[in-house]
């Protein structure tokens, strides 16, 4: 192991470890008399209070894909890619005034199980698989891969025994106590994850201001690197790509936050485990100004890496504390991982831990969603219509560690990634506007029909492949079209919900689909908390993006 992590890191990492599974085992204990349910594994009993859904909604999400990926592409790019962050505030509370109402109020398991009562079996069955798929090759798989790196770089761990460790972890307390476990553990994971992570940003500034503070160490690496604080791309950007201008804003950004917040099971699945309705938008509210805050912990510090590595004169005072080779413009993502190398003794155990608490949280909630959409949607469905309780817990769990041996397997074909974090937007964006256009239109279009929703979502896959190959090497084909990815999800979702239209209306003749769902005002009605708090978020997004425009 790396002799840049001392005894007391050890001491600090040890501590967390033995915290977070000895919660998680608590938690996970039966009651006596009372054997476990469906509802208790899956929907943690319906008991969740908002400030634990709010955390655990950050610590699902926040994962190494943020740490690693995220910093990576802060360290290439720059400020931009915080706006994955800030309009997901925004996409939160629009998620928390408009979709949860229908969702709690027909008292779903999973996502799918929402598109069975409003199209159909087979429609569910479609998006089921779709949803197993990309959890298992690409979260599942990114997660394990960008945390081994982490372990690989900071400890000196071989990268096949840091994925099978972390999985081991995460599998210790979720496979057997589900999403209850992995809820309330979610909880300490954030304190972790926030602070340690506040410690790397601080240590990160104070290095490049030469010790003279946060401030001062966000004025010079403002100075020396303005270009990495611009919020909307040039055309003449190299990363324009990735971050296609003000497009971001308008254009397929929105896809990629809707169909993250809206319509993914290991997202969603706390917010259907809420006491009531009320509880769950206010967590949705808690996490919407928790993701204004992430930035300065995964974006400053890569464009604090960026800077120093840029420097001689830093460079050469690091020099001596033994560092490995600095990140590069082509290994972008070993950025976080660097920086953690020289904070001091113990307060690396705490960065690293927070490092930890991020992939355990998101491994734990991906494998405990898999389980459910596996069990609820297909397993109950077509092998064991009238599976007991145990039975339904048991298949589960074993359908979790099938998963996590998938992923384990696949993990370290990952490496040679640039920036992970794009890789991960990249690849889920293929599915994901298919299955936002059969979501929107079926929750807020009563004329969409079943045969629409079937033809728009087996249609988005060519669609966004026809997109996909004109970056790799078919771009001066006259028949297609070279987009920024976040475009071709725009536009794929815009075809699909056409191609549904067309089919809807030729189908029922202009009349309303029979699953159609009824929208009342009463139905959208929130509370002046979640109100006061939504206006919040929004007036601190237009100063954000007012201070960064360019």
């Amino acid at each position: 192991m790396n002799s840049t992590f001392g005894l007391w890191d050890y001491v600090v990492f040890i501590c967390y470890a033995v915290l977070i599974l000895s919660v998680g085992l608590w938690v996970s204990r039966g009651k006596k008399g009372h054997q476990r349910n469906a509802e208790d594994y899956f929907l943690a009993s319906k008991s969740l209070p908002w400030w634990a859904i709010g955390a655990s909604l950050i610590a699902a999400n926040i994962s190494a894909e943020q740490f690693i990926g995220m910093s990576g592409s802060g360290f290439a790019v720059g400020l931009a890619i915080a706006s994955y962050e800030w309009m997901a505030a925004l996409t939160l509370i629009i998620v928390g005034k408009y979709f949860l109402p229908i969702f709690i109020e027909k008292g779903l398991y999973t996502i799918p199980e929402f598109i069975e009562k409003r199209y159909s079996t087979n429609l569910k069955t479609i998006l089921a698989v779709f949803w197993i798929a990309l959890y298992v090759f690409v979260n599942l798989t990114s997660v394990l891969y960008l945390g081994a790196l982490a372990m690989e770089t900071i400890m000196g761990i071989p990268m096949i025994y840091g994925v099978i460790g972390l999985a081991l972890f995460a599998a210790a307390y979720s496979l057997y106590g589900g999403l209850s476990a992995v809820a309330w553990t979610d909880v300490i994971q954030v304190v972790f994850l926030v602070l340690g992570g506040l410690v790397t940003t601080y240590l990160a500034l104070n290095t490049v201001s030469g010790g003279e503070g946060v401030m001062k160490g966000l004025e010079t690496i403002f100075e020396a690197a303005p270009e990495h604080f611009t919020m909307i791309l040039s055309h003449d950007n190299p990363e324009f790509k990735n971050l296609p201008g003000i497009w971001v804003l308008i254009g397929g950004l929105w896809v990629a936050n809707i169909y993250y917040w809206g319509f993914n099971q290991y997202i969603i699945q706390r917010t259907l485990a809420a006491k009531s309705l009320k509880e769950s938008q206010r967590g949705i509210l808690l996490a919407a100004f928790l993701k204004l805050i992430i930035p300065l912990v995964v974006v400053i510090p890569g464009i604090a890496a960026y800077v120093m590595v840029n420097d001689p004169e830093i460079m050469a005072k690091l020099g001596d504390l033994g560092l490995f080779n600095e990140p590069s413009m082509a290994q972008p993502d070993k950025a976080y991982p660097w920086l953690l190398q020289f904070l001091p003794a113990g307060l690396k155990g705490i960065a690293f831990a927070a490092l930890a608490a991020a992939i355990v949280s998101s491994l734990a909630s991906m494998l405990n969603s898999t389980s459910t959409i596996f069990t609820m949607d297909i397993y109950k469905q077509y092998i064991n219509k009238n599976a007991s309780d145990m039975t339904t817990v048991q298949v589960g769990r074993i359908s979790a560690a099938v998963a996590l041996v998938i992923a384990c397997m696949v993990a370290p074909l990952l490496s040679g990634l640039g920036q992970a974090f794009q890789y991960i937007q990249e690849y889920t964006g293929i599915v994901s506007p298919g299955i936002l256009a059969v979501f929107l239109l079926g929750l807020f279009w009563k004329k969409t029909t079943n045969k629409g929703a079937i033809w728009g979502a087996l249609a988005s896959i060519p669609i966004a492949m026809y997109f996909k190959v004109a970056p790799n090497g078919w771009s001066d084909s006259p028949i297609f079209v070279d987009l920024p990815f976040l475009n071709q999800m725009g536009v794929t979702a815009i075809l699909t919900m056409i191609i549904i239209g067309i089919v809807s209306l030729s189908q029922n003749k202009g009349q309303d689909d029979p699953k159609g769902i009824p929208l009342t005002k009463s139905l959208f009605k929130t509370g002046p908390v979640f109100n006061i708090g939504a206006f919040a978020v929004m007036i601190i997004l237009v100063v954000l993006y007012s201070l960064f425009w360019n």
